[in-house]
């Protein structure tokens, strides 16, 4: 299955939810599904600015030894964002409108990141 199948499925499974993406900690996309709807957000600038932010927590935990981060929310005025780690170098990022269910944009990419984990 490709990165894109799951992508969608993730985005399709979440009311609210408008983009979600395979990202690297360089800050480069691997692969993105994003909603029409959504083509007004800079999502791939926001992303990768939130991969420097996740580098920098990484950096902390680890300096911290509180344990390895496995997830990160950002939650602003317009955009829910979710970023759940899958390996050193990759995580994935989800975005939801403000009103979107977070609760399931959380259990959904929980559940989709060892399957795209597997294909990396």
């Amino acid at each position: 299955m490709a990165f894109r199948t799951h992508l969608e499925a993730v985005v399709n499974q979440v009311d609210g939810a408008l983009a979600c993406s395979v990202m690297g900690f360089d800050g480069i996309s691997v692969e993105t599904f994003q909603k029409d709807e959504a083509t007004e957000l800079d999502v791939s600038g926001t992303w990768v600015e939130y991969a420097n932010l996740l580098t920098q927590l990484k950096n902390a935990a680890e300096s911290l030894k509180t344990g390895t981060v496995t997830e990160v929310s950002v939650n602003s005025e317009k955009v829910l964002t979710v970023m759940r780690l899958l390996t050193p170098e990759y995580f994935l990022v989800l975005a939801l409108r403000a009103d979107g269910n977070f609760g399931k944009g959380r259990y959904v990419l929980r559940v989709t990141a060892p399957q795209v984990k597997a294909e990396l």
